[in-house]
């Protein structure tokens, strides 16, 4: 009677699917081990089996988590020779064993025993019904180590999703898709291994059997090395994404210091980011050639918050001192960017986006080919969206006007690659795409909820205004 308190406990909080699945396996297991033995089926070697059961409750010890509570180990190793050597009891009995080795409610331990146990009757059926149709020897052995790794293998995937999703932990398709992959790679691990040793059972001895411990344990640390490298590449993941997002907040804040001090450059370093990252899109560039295109767009012009007072501010045009005072603003942005660890590549990029291809640029002159492809991309959507956009002493040109700009100072001043995929783009584009008065031009488009919220004499948003030199 004692007994019965702790049982209601440990069954009170599950969910009545949860309770139905458990009496279910539980009772299939049962009616086959009691079926089995009433009809003579043994064990074998209860000695192996025994041995076996003992690795298979220490590999339980190295599971690999794959999401959430779904992990899968390496106990259907010895589990799945069991099935093969010794038969159908055994093999229950050996992958039953393996529940010795976690830390388990009392439910979670019933529901494990029973679906291990079913499996491993399935395994050895298996097995059994190959061995039936083919001539003994090596490749009935193969043959069937290779079926009954493959239920094996199958339907524990099977029930462990059925677990994860009675649990609420996730759908059974997701599940089942993230443990495909472990049962493709595990298949062709173990069915050599447990057909080498079944072979050596039968052929050589039973004292081969010790032999299973090697391949058992060098799978053990292969599954543990895979672990690591599973924490490891996700922890890396993790940094990266963190890493991106600290890059685009800092851009971003450089660039609202420069809008705050010249307003006639706000939306500019967002309008050239964008245009940017379309051109390397269209010219088929890496993904992370892709994400520097965009951040250099931002940053580009950076440099500028070094330059004397009054300068930006200008209303008219500037005299040659102040062009060549201006044209420092690259380098002053190189030395800003580079002593940010993760800019250095991006820093050059800025440096020399006022390079021409004839070599007419500035600060190195560089030609052709030296100018980095990211500096030739920016420097074609930066030109642009300046002669798109208003200046205190001109008004914006039209799109088509300055679209025939840049045709005319392909080979000179920009690289032909470069406008022809830009000149692709805007064909096919809107145009407020043309102008960049889309809302993805805004470097913080949650920010507003339409025009009718800005202030009346406050310029349109997004700005489209412009001052490069």
């Amino acid at each position: 009677m004692s007994t019965f308190p702790p049982i209601k406990l440990a069954i009170a909080d599950l969910s009545p699917a949860v309770a139905i699945y458990i009496a279910t396996v539980s009772a299939i297991a049962s009616a086959t081990a009691i079926l089995l033995i009433l009809v003579g089926v043994g064990v074998g070697s209860w000695a192996g089996v025994i041995a076996l059961a003992a690795v298979a409750a220490f590999s339980e010890r190295g599971r690999i988590e794959l999401k959430g509570n779904l992990d899968v180990s390496i106990s259907l190793l010895p589990a799945t020779f069991a099935a093969v050597l010794y038969g159908p009891l055994a093999a229950m009995i050996v992958f039953g064993a393996s529940v010795a080795g976690l830390s388990l409610p009392a439910a979670g331990r019933c529901a494990y025993l029973g679906s291990r146990a079913i499996t491993g009757a399935a395994a050895a059926g298996a097995a059994l019904a190959v061995t039936s149709v083919m001539a003994a020897g090596a490749g009935e052995v193969v043959a069937a180590a290779t079926v009954a790794a493959l239920v094996a293998e199958g339907l524990d995937a099977l029930f462990a999703s059925i677990a994860f999703s009675l649990r609420r932990r996730g759908s059974l398709w997701e599940a089942l898709t993230e443990l495909f992959p472990v049962v493709v790679a595990s298949v062709p691990l173990y069915s050599p291994a447990v057909a080498l040793l079944v072979l050596a059972y039968r052929e050589i001895s039973p004292w081969t059997l010790p032999l299973f411990f090697v391949p058992a344990l060098a799978a053990q640390r292969w599954f543990l090395m895979y672990r690591e490298q599973r924490r490891l590449a996700t922890d890396l993941g993790d940094a990266n994404e963190r890493l991106g997002a600290a890059n685009l907040s800092f851009a971003n804040g450089l660039i609202a210091t420069l809008d705050a001090r010249d307003r006639y450059t706000a939306g500019h370093s967002a309008a050239v980011a964008i245009y940017a990252r379309d051109i390397a899109i269209r010219m088929e560039l890496s993904e992370q050639q892709r994400d520097h295109a965009h951040l250099c767009g931002l940053v580009h012009d950076i440099g500028k918050i070094g330059l004397p007072a009054g300068l930006l501010e200008k209303p008219g045009a500037l005299t040659l001192d102040e062009r060549r005072e201006m044209q420092r603003h690259s380098e002053i942005g190189e030395r800003i960017l580079a002593n940010v660890d993760t800019y250095a590549e991006i820093a050059g990029v800025v440096r020399h986006h006022h390079e021409r291809v004839d070599g007419q640029g500035y600060p190195d002159g560089l030609l052709a080919d030296e100018i980095p492809l990211l500096s030739r991309v920016i420097a074609v959507a930066d030109a642009y969206n300046a002669m798109t956009s208003d200046r205190p002493y001109r008004d914006a040109m039209p799109s088509r006007v300055a679209r025939l700009r840049l045709a005319q100072a392909v080979e000179t001043q920009f690289d032909t690659s470069v406008v022809a995929a830009f000149e692709a783009i805007l064909a096919g584009a809107s145009e407020d795409y043309r102008l960049a008065r889309d809302a993805q031009f805004l470097l913080d488009p949650d920010a507003y909820v339409d025009d009718q919220s800005f202030d009346a004499d406050a310029p349109p948003a997004p700005l489209r205004v412009a001052n490069i030199s």
